[in-house]
C-alpha cells in the first residue's frame, strides 16, 4: 500500500464518520419535525376552543354591557337632579356672595360710631327676641291662661329693661371709641 492507498482510505473513512454524523443530524431533525407535526395536528383543536371561549366571552360582556347600559338609563335622571341641585346651590352661593360684597362696601363707607349703634341695635333686637320666646315658653309652662292685661305689663317692663341694657351698651361703646 503506497501513499496513494492510504490517502484513498483516509477519504473513505472521513466519508464514513461525514455520513454517520449526517446521519445522527438528520435523525434529529426527523424528531423535530415529527414534534412540530404533532403540535401543527393539535393546533385546530386547540384554535376551536380558543374561538369558542372568545365566542362565549364577548357574548357575556355584550350581556354585561346591555345590563350596565340599562342600569345608567335609571340613574341618569339622579345624576341630573344632583346636577341642578349643584348648580342651584353654586347660584344661591354666588349671589349671597354677591350681597356680602356689597354689604362689605357699605359697611365700609359708614363711620364707625354708626356701625357701633347698629351693631347694638341689632344686639338688642336678638336679646329681645330670645328673651320673648323663653318668656312664652315659660308662660305656657306656668299658666296657660294667665290675663293678657298682665303679659303686657311684664312686656312694658322687659322693653324698659332692654331699652336700659341698649342705652348702657351706647355708653360703653362711646367710652370704648374715646
Amino acid at each position: 500500500m503506497d501513499l496513494v492507498g492510504i490517502g484513498v482510505l483516509l477519504i473513505g473513512i472521513s466519508f464514513l464518520v461525514l455520513a454517520i454524523y449526517f446521519a445522527r443530524v438528520l435523525n434529529n431533525l426527523a424528531s423535530v419535525i415529527s414534534g412540530v407535526d404533532q403540535t401543527v395536528e393539535q393546533l385546530p383543536n386547540q384554535l376551536d376552543k380558543i374561538l369558542n371561549e372568545s365566542g362565549n366571552l364577548l357574548h357575556n360582556s355584550n350581556d354585561t354591557l346591555a345590563d350596565v347600559n340599562e342600569k345608567l338609563e335609571t340613574l341618569t335622571p339622579y345624576f341630573r337632579i344632583v346636577g341642578d341641585v349643584g348648580e342651584s346651590t353654586r347660584t344661591l352661593s354666588s349671589s349671597l356672595v354677591d350681597a356680602t360684597k356689597s354689604a362689605k362696601k357699605k359697611m365700609d363707607k359708614v363711620d364707625p360710631d354708626i356701625q357701633n349703634k347698629r351693631l347694638g341695635g341689632v344686639y338688642g333686637t336678638a336679646a329681645l327676641g330670645y328673651y320673648l320666646f323663653q318668656r312664652r315658653n315659660d308662660l305656657k309652662r306656668e299658666i296657660p291662661k294667665r290675663s293678657t292685661r298682665k303679659i303686657y305689663e311684664v312686656g312694658e317692663r322687659k322693653a324698659m329693661e332692654i331699652e336700659q341694657m341698649k342705652s348702657q351698651s351706647r355708653l360703653e361703646n362711646t367710652k370704648n371709641n374715646v
